[in-house]
């Protein structure tokens, strides 16, 4: 079956929609960045790796949707730093419609190696930004009459990989917080849910834990035998942010093959 662009859905309700994306700059962000440019979406990211987001801004062709990618230079765990970079460009976009919480750190990290400092640390770059972010957007969505907030979790916590104590507890988290979030916001037609992603085909994670044995356990694991592109969990973040889910809220979705 191809995975070409030209196969995949086009949500119109994305057309000119204002979009903030954590964590752009390459992987499944940088994948998440290229569809809702395909959308047609005015988009935004933050990223911390210059070089990465300058080159995928370059290979972007928005002949079709004249929206440009705008990107800023952030750290997402310095909370004020970034209120700011959301501020500045929420003025410049005219409010955010949609908001995916994606940036985040799996480097491997052994129990007995893990301080306090790296537990917290740990924690800021894969949860606590998800949090101020959403809780920046909230107040502007409220009084656009609603939006979308799309959290990226993880199936690590659920599949039991070792040596990511403090990446798993983040992640795991991310889905209560999908929860309080959607409850709260809801009233004021605010949908947040969580995308799971399984072992995604990005170039980060084939370089640095794409072993022939990692390969087979996923195979082994999978439902559907094929290590799974970002285009995928691409695709499943437009719809979860697109008027075809409006009632679609304080969910889980999972793009794993069928892992879990």
């Amino acid at each position: 079956m191809t995975n070409t662009s030209e196969s995949f859905a086009v949500f119109p309700s994305l057309a000119d929609r204002s979009v903030l994306i954590s964590g752009g700059g390459s992987g499944i962000g940088a994948e998440i960045v290229r569809g809702f440019v395909r959308q047609g979406a005015k988009v935004a990211f933050v990223d911390l790796d210059e070089e990465a987001s300058s080159q995928l801004i370059d290979g972007i062709d928005v002949s079709d949707t004249g929206h440009k990618p705008l990107y800023r230079h952030v750290d997402v765990t310095d909370i004020e730093a970034y209120r700011n970079v959301i501020q500045d460009l929420d003025a410049q976009l005219g409010g955010f419609d949609v908001l995916v919480n994606n940036a985040a750190n799996d480097q491997r990290h052994a129990i007995g190696e893990v301080t306090p400092e790296y537990w917290r640390k740990a924690l800021a770059v894969n949860l606590d930004h998800q949090f101020f972010a959403a809780q920046a957007v909230a107040k502007g969505m409220a009084k656009r009459g609603g939006g979308a907030i799309v959290n990226m979790g993880s199936c690590s916590w659920r599949v039991g990989l070792d040596q990511l104590s403090a990446y798993v507890t983040s992640k795991a988290a991310i889905e209560g917080l999908t929860n309080g979030l959607a409850r709260e916001l809801g009233p004021d037609g605010i949908r947040v849910n969580c995308v799971i992603p399984g072992f995604i085909k990005t170039e980060r994670q084939v370089k640095l834990w794409l072993t022939p044995e990692l390969e087979q356990i996923v195979y082994d694991s999978q439902c559907l035998k094929e290590l799974i592109d970002p285009v995928y969990v691409a695709n499943l973040v437009a719809f979860l942010s697109s008027n075809d889910a409006r009632m679609c809220s304080s969910g889980t979705y999972t793009v794993d093959g069928g892992w879990i």
